[in-house]
């Protein structure tokens, strides 16, 4: 009887190890869930592989009242979630040229400006592999303090390849280098944090668009 207790405490332990999403203690019925989030805590889909086009409407708002709950202590979420959650703005929105838009996440359509670069036209925030420099990527950006264009060069210098489609590589990468942590959009750092937003320009083959 007592190995049979055992078992059952290991079947469980392990059965909330897996899952993506565990309601905590503080969680109760009186709290609406939407049948988005009810969706995917019943088939165990993680946030970042919704079955949502990654940044729709409807994945962004799943993110937000994921986030929403577990910053309130209402829901855990797996590791993976979690880090995201603590090392960006991931589910947060904010305000820019006074429309609401989702933070640290890419959107499937941007407009892509241009402005000159040493007597060239150049798009900026749109990055780029190869070009001068020992960096494997670039893109250009105005500086808001000078006005000026800049060329920015990011990614490693060597052969090393980019671990995007490993979760635990992307959440060490995003911890190591303290990622959404009010990085300037002119430094190496904020480009090298987003990579993943970037990936189909640089031809980086991978599924995943979220933050690092």
């Amino acid at each position: 009887m007592e190995n049979l207790r055992q078992i059952i405490k290991e079947v469980i332990s392990e059965y909330k190890f897996n899952k993506v999403y565990i309601l905590t203690e503080n969680f109760s019925a009186n709290i609406l869930l939407s049948e988005h989030l009810k969706y995917h805590i019943d088939n165990n889909i993680a946030p970042l592989q919704s079955v949502f086009r990654a940044g729709s409407q409807s994945h962004v708002g799943l993110l937000n009242e994921i986030r929403i709950l577990w910053e309130n202590q209402l829901l855990n979420v797996d590791e993976e979630t979690k880090e995201l959650f603590e090392t960006s703005d991931l589910g947060k929105y904010g305000m820019f040229e006074g429309k609401k838009v989702p933070l640290d996440f890419p959107m499937e359509e941007e407009i892509i400006p241009e402005a000159e670069y040493q007597g060239k036209k150049v798009p900026l925030g749109k990055p780029k592999r190869g070009g001068a420099g020992s960096k494997k990527y670039y893109v250009y950006v105005k500086d808001p303090k000078t006005k000026n264009v800049k060329k920015v060069s990011f990614g490693d210098s060597g052969s090393l390849r980019s671990k995007i489609n490993n979760s635990k590589a992307r959440v060490a990468f995003a911890k190591r280098h303290k990622c959404g942590k009010g990085e300037p959009r002119t430094s190496a750092k904020y480009w090298s944090c987003r990579l993943p937003k970037f990936s189909k320009l640089l031809g980086i083959k991978t599924t995943y668009r979220g933050f690092w």
